[in-house]
């Protein structure tokens, strides 16, 4: 039998070399209080009862409270809160729906990454462990009527990586992010939008 104190040493040292990432609410934290803007690219996968519909777009967000989510494909849609209004921009339909954005905050992944702190007012945060490269947070809603009955975010080096979320319709969807961009500057123009001539205004509940 080998001595167990140089089996600990050896534990101890291997854990030293190879420091701990820190847990995903530490970089949940880290990752709102670091990107006053933020912009990615990310692909979105929705499934429900074995159905299964992909999209793909282009995310940003100013902080507090403006973000631009805008889908390329498989269609073109664009989804806008200036921090007052919120616009959903159907390019196909040529139809805008505007919405009051405080009433509508936190009923889009886009709205819950712009807030400073709306994931942790209006979920419980927990961490869910490592997988692979990726430290997880669940978020559950502290009140019945959230939009997302389940949220889970994966983080790698204070960056968010994946979301999977569970609304009251029972789509699952996963969203992974990449070629991130922390800080950029971004005109404010790219959080403002005019309903083109012809395009149909509808005001949302």
């Amino acid at each position: 039998m080998k001595p167990f104190f140089p089996m600990l040493a050896a534990a101890i040292a291997a854990s030293l070399a190879a420091p701990a990432q820190a847990s995903a609410v530490a970089q949940l934290k880290a990752f709102v209080s670091g990107s006053k803007t933020l912009s990615a690219d990310f692909s979105q996968t929705v499934s429900n009862k074995g159905k299964r519909e992909e999209a793909s777009g282009r995310l940003e967000i100013a902080r507090p409270g403006k973000f631009r989510w805008e889908y390329s494909k498989p269609y073109s849609q664009l989804i806008i809160g200036d921090g007052k209004t919120l616009w959903i921009y159907d390019q196909d339909l040529a139809q805008a729906t505007r919405k009051a954005q405080g009433a509508a905050l936190g009923s889009s992944p886009a709205a819950l990454l712009a807030g400073s702190n709306e994931i942790e007012r209006s979920y419980k945060l927990n961490e869910a462990g490592k997988q692979g490269e990726l430290e997880w947070l669940a978020a559950s809603p502290k009140k019945q009527d959230n939009t997302f009955s389940a949220i889970r975010m994966g983080f790698k080096n204070n960056m968010l990586v994946e979301m999977q979320l569970t609304d009251s319709f029972g789509n699952d969807t996963r969203i992974v992010f990449s070629k991130p961009q922390q800080n950029a500057a971004l005109p404010a123009s790219r959080f403002a939008f005019v309903p083109p001539k012809g395009v149909d205004v509808v005001s949302g509940d």
